[in-house]
């Protein structure tokens, strides 16, 4: 949903190619693939890394947008380095190129019956919880091009704050 934002609010369309989606653009003079995997998301690692090779794209230059169970919905996180978490598509791309990649994690929240996390995941979105992640997906886009113009720490220091505070607000919400 992210990309397809940023592919929306770019004026460019994905085309089917090797391994996945493409659409390229650029801003201010830098080249940006978005890459929307057709692997298996458990081997999604496979088209990260055949696409870095093909452009010749440092690991340092990729950021990865992924789904977190473990964050409150529409709350996200930008990481510049760091574990998988327990994401197995994190993971595989792990196992092919290394933990040094930056990632923004979009909470998804967590909120199904036990057992039933494919479920959850694979599901749909209410209108409510649609309403909820809208902001965050065009606070996402921005995310996005300040890491294309600024780089990671940069875009970790303005933008993490700001993630923490929508989620919280919406635990207060919910408790009102």
């Amino acid at each position: 949903m992210v990309l397809d934002a940023f592919a929306k609010a770019s004026n460019i369309v994905f085309e089917d190619k090797r391994y996945g989606y493409i659409a390229e653009t650029s801003l201010k003079g830098r080249k940006i693939i978005l890459l929307k995997p057709t692997t298996f998301m458990n081997l999604s690692g496979n088209a990260v890394r055949y696409w870095l090779d093909k452009e010749h794209i440092d690991t340092s230059r990729l950021l990865v947008v992924s789904d977190d169970i473990a964050l409150p919905l529409g709350a996200f996180r930008l990481k510049g380095s760091g574990s998988n978490g327990g994401h197995n598509g994190l993971g595989h791309i792990q196992q092919l190129i290394g933990q040094q990649y930056a990632r923004l994690r979009m909470g998804i929240g967590g909120d199904f019956p036990r057992g039933a996390q494919i479920d959850w995941v694979l599901g749909r979105f209410s209108t409510e919880e649609l309403q909820v992640l809208e902001p965050s997906i065009e606070t996402a886009v921005d995310v996005i091009r300040s890491f294309v113009l600024a780089g990671v720490d940069i875009t970790m220091n303005q933008y993490n704050k700001l993630g923490n505070k929508k989620a919280e607000k919406k635990v207060e919400a919910k408790n009102v």
